[in-house]
């Protein structure tokens, strides 16, 4: 970046940023306080489900912020009903906790879980996760997660969950015991290099927690509002949760998420749970016009014709060049690489206006906006074949 007078030192460092600067973005595209504009295939880590500052977000916005922005989340507003209202009639729960972000939604799962255990299981609190898996930055939420990073990260951390590989019932059939009360997983890895869970292993848990008497809690937080070519992830299986956490692409780019749940496990009673800014009219209008659009006749047809065409080009490219398979749904999607390269790639593709993701070092991951056009892909895919031919 150069002519910029920007200085960083007044920022916590928390992770190794590159001194670009971002002042403007649209669709697919950034552009930098210098005017270079940037092909965006990491959207936020898929938080901008339709680009960057989509029109139908910044007019639901901009509507409401003349009318309410906040009133307390001890009285009702409008957009608060409308979007649970719109929650529940395109998914197969029947009651919404609205929150801030993945995280947060996911700690209120946790709690519902662990307080339904004490109700209705003999004090029961355990919740089973998956190796690799990657649920927040909470204590709680670190805590479930299985980031072998993390192992030693702020200890203590929360006890009750025990780890299991992805994608073995076996495992997940030993690990169940009077004290266990749910199983969480996502129905893709995302933080961990796009790791699908099959079908048959989720449909199998639906039956494993139906048989035991406990909880199906789905972290939908990467794959949910049509990132894998359907509203929610679980619809490509049947296997329905008792519990959902939903964030990133339910706000379009602004800090939103929510718990759905079952009606009959929702057990929480006045002052277990709450948050100021939970369910505020403004980011409540923005998932409102996010579930709108993406719910419209052909969209989600779409963005599954787009993540078919986008996993063939990258499938083309990967043979090109020797990569892995090819492995995720919808548009969110990724491969391995020979070596630990991803961060070199990331950072070449940035130098040449292209923004990718390298969520391990041996892995890239591709999350454009569902509405990404196709002349977009093959602009991507010239870029990184540019980067790759320069890299090999």
């Amino acid at each position: 970046m150069t002519g910029t007078p920007y200085s960083f030192a007044s920022l916590m460092e928390i992770t190794k940023r590159p001194s670009v600067v971002f002042v403007e973005g649209h669709g697919s595209w950034l552009k930098d306080a210098d005017g270079k504009e940037y092909l965006d295939f990491v959207q936020g880590w898929g938080v901008n489900c339709l680009g960057h500052s989509p029109r139908i977000l910044v007019e639901a916005l901009a509507r409401q912020a003349e009318k309410l922005i906040n009133c307390s989340p001890a009285y009702y507003n409008e957009t608060m009903i409308k979007l649970a209202d719109l929650i529940v009639k395109h998914s197969c729960l029947q009651k919404v906790f609205f929150a801030n972000s993945g995280a947060e939604a996911n700690e209120g799962a946790i709690k519902l879980a662990r307080k339904w255990g004490q109700k209705y299981r003999q004090g029961a609190y355990e919740i089973i996760t998956m190796d690799h898996a990657f649920h927040g930055r909470t204590i709680a939420t670190m805590s479930a997660s299985g980031k072998a990073e993390w192992r030693q990260l702020y200890e203590p951390k929360v006890a009750g969950f025990p780890k299991v590989p992805l994608n073995d019932l076996d495992a997940v059939q030993a690990a169940v015991n009077e004290r266990t009360v749910g199983v969480m997983v996502e129905p893709i890895q995302g933080e961990a290099g796009v790791l699908v869970a099959t079908d048959e292993f989720l449909k199998g848990l639906r039956e494993i927690t139906r048989q035991k008497g406990i909880l199906l809690i789905l972290d939908e937080i990467q794959t949910g509002m049509g990132r894998t070519g359907k509203l929610f992830a679980y619809e490509h299986n049947g296997a329905e949760p008792d519990i959902m956490t939903l964030a990133k692409g339910i706000g379009g780019g602004v800090p939103l998420a929510a718990l759905a749940a079952r009606e009959d496990i929702c057990c929480f009673e006045p002052g277990d749970q709450g948050g100021t800014f939970n369910g505020n009219s403004l980011m409540m209008a923005a998932g409102c016009a996010v579930i709108e659009e993406l719910t419209k006749p052909g969209f989600l047809e779409s963005v599954a014709a787009t993540g078919a065409y986008l996993r063939r080009r990258l499938e083309e490219l990967s043979k090109q060049y020797g990569f892995g398979k090819v492995r995720g749904r919808g548009l969110l999607l990724a491969f391995d690489l020979p070596k630990e390269t991803g961060p070199k790639i990331v950072e070449e593709a940035l130098n040449r206006g292209l923004l990718l993701n390298a969520p391990r070092k041996n892995t890239l991951r591709f999350m454009p906006a569902l509405n990404v056009a196709p002349e977009e892909i093959e602009r991507m895919i010239a870029i990184l074949g540019d980067v790759c031919q320069v890299m090999s």
